[in-house]
């Protein structure tokens, strides 16, 4: 629980009664590889920091998964759109690796907005950031070549990447698992 703490600390430092209050709504949960977190369909009830593992944001199609995010060790998950508006999700979370979450559900984080003294800071931060990965990763689509989204990628998590099958990988920057091999043997 050390490293959510840490991560908040650095967003907004909470006093000890704020974090006291905050972490006793925490739970946390252990996840197998390959275990589906949210289903298509299903209301995201829980905001998670991932304590360890990497997690998959996809839309399943029939054809193949469609990968459009993923996220690491000491950062934040969940299917945000449908934990704000608590409506059903349009998309599936699932774990690539043994994963571990701290999750607090919709209903406690909303009363730790309310009760503590800079949840609303620490809250909007984080949707900040939300928005600015999003924004990246819209951007990168529109002006970069999947040659160069792999490498901003492969840059950002070398160690992570490696594993991370490589049609997830391929999905998330827009090519086939072939033109993935070919732009690797390019790039080496």
């Amino acid at each position: 629980m050390t490293e959510i703490r840490e991560y908040i600390d650095h967003i907004s430092p909470m006093n000890e009664g704020d974090w006291d209050f905050f972490s006793s709504k925490l739970k946390k949960v252990q996840f197998d590889k390959n275990s589906t977190i949210l289903e298509l369909g299903k209301i995201e009830k829980h905001l998670s920091f991932i304590s360890k593992g990497i997690i998959r944001l996809y839309i399943p199609t029939e054809e193949s998964d469609v990968t459009f995010g993923f996220l690491f060790e000491n950062e934040f998950v969940t299917a945000y759109d449908s934990f704000l508006t608590q409506t059903p999700s349009e998309y599936e979370m699932e774990t690539l690796t043994e994963s571990v979450l701290w999750q607090i559900s919709h209903k406690d984080l909303q009363e730790v907005y309310d009760k503590t003294e800079n949840g609303n800071i620490i809250g909007r931060r984080m949707a900040e950031n939300m928005f600015l990965i999003k924004s990246k990763r819209e951007l990168s689509f529109l002006s970069k070549s999947a040659e160069e989204r792999y490498l901003d990628l492969f840059m950002e998590r070398p160690r992570l990447l490696r594993q991370i099958p490589l049609k997830y990988i391929a999905s998330y920057i827009g090519v086939t698992p072939q033109a993935l091999s070919r732009i690797r043997k390019r790039i080496t």
